[in-house]
């Protein structure tokens, strides 16, 4: 009996050789000034690595910045230069050679920029560390954050320009998926959800609207990106608020945009975009969000959201819910999630040559 988690999945040229795969999840672990600034180092090459010896089919690497303000904190991953290619270049390498699809996310940060890393502590940075936010609006993420510098359009022109050029970047690291960050109230979501974008140009107020910055990077990005190679995009299905915010019907809408511009699978978690969220977590609570994409667009789509458990992967699959299932912290905690699965649940996934012979 086939086991649907361990089918191999194609996607335009691209074929991964299993439907588990690794959610992007910041280290915060680059350096913070200075030439290497946003480099992947040590740090990052053994972290990927010992997921892809795990047996994962897909690592996408964590959001990494299309520009300096761009980052989450300071000490986030980079694409704005090309002195940041080469550390990202020797993850991609391993990855390929151990049988694992290597991709990455691009994105930016926003109003959300700025901010520490969350073991010191929740919150903006310093001002000897840290940077002028910019967003959609002059709205502030949340009490004792700062109010962002509301973006001209020239400078929005400019970060489109911004995520083209790390496009390029990706893929002269070897990078084989990438994936547009829109999600967790970060740029592109802000602009997408009227809780965060109070516009009233032609980058805000109707639908139309608020989705024309994302449309705008994906042309962008996918007129630079191979045209064999799969392009991800990332949305929060919901904001989880009752009023002003951005809604699962609005994501099935835009789902169907992002198919027509060029976006192969939609990667489907939700909230982050501050107000009075109320949500519901708990096991697999998101995929639900995940289905009706699929259902009622035909997009493939990647569920992700406290999937813990094989059966419960492998169910989520077998179901027709999702194509693949993105694991987070998961596979912090146990980086070779995937061969236990494939364990438990009677089938194979790849190993090292220099563990397959003893396991």
């Amino acid at each position: 009996m086939s086991v649907a988690l361990f089918e191999p999945y194609t996607l335009r040229s691209l074929t991964v050789p299993n439907r588990v795969w690794m959610a992007p999840m910041c280290q915060y672990s680059a350096e913070t000034s200075g030439p290497s600034a946003g480099v992947a180092g040590d740090w990052h090459f053994a972290h990927y690595a010992a997921r892809a010896t795990g047996g994962a089919g897909l690592i996408l690497v964590e959001a990494t910045a299309v520009s300096p303000e761009g980052r989450i904190s300071p000490a986030d991953l980079g694409l704005w230069n090309d002195a940041q290619i080469e550390g990202l270049r020797r993850i991609s390498g391993f990855l390929k050679e151990h049988g694992t699809v290597p991709g990455i996310q691009i994105g930016h940060a926003g109003r959300k920029a700025s901010t520490n890393r969350p073991w010191v502590g929740r919150g903006p940075v310093g001002p000897a560390e840290g940077w002028q936010p910019v967003g959609p609006s002059p709205v502030e993420f949340a009490e004792g954050y700062p109010v962002p510098t509301e973006l001209t359009v020239e400078r929005i022109r400019e970060i489109t320009g911004q995520f083209a050029d790390a496009a390029r970047r990706a893929l002269t690291a070897g990078f084989e998926v990438l994936e547009v960050h829109g999600a967790h109230g970060y740029l592109i979501g802000e602009f997408l959800s009227p809780h965060s974008n109070h516009r009233t140009d032609a980058y805000g107020g109707s639908f139309e609207n608020r989705t024309r910055l994302a449309l705008e990077v994906v042309d962008a990005v996918r007129a630079v990106w191979p045209e064999e190679l799969p392009l991800f995009f990332r949305i929060s299905a919901t904001d989880w608020l009752e009023e002003r915010g951005w809604t699962a019907d609005e994501t099935v809408r835009f789902a169907a945009l992002l198919r027509e511009h060029g976006v192969d699978l939609l990667d489907v978690s939700s909230g982050g975009n501050g107000g009075p969220a109320e949500i519901p977590v708990g096991p697999g609570y998101q995929v639900p969000f995940a289905a009706r994409v699929k259902a009622e667009t035909g997009l493939p789509v990647a569920a992700v959201g406290l999937i813990t458990e094989s059966e419960q992967a492998e169910k989520i699959l077998a179901n027709g819910e999702a194509d693949a299932v993105l694991l987070g912290r998961e596979l912090l905690r146990d980086a070779s999630w995937p061969r236990r699965a494939a364990r438990e649940l009677g089938a194979q996934t790849h190993a090292p040559s220099q563990y397959a012979w003893a396991i």
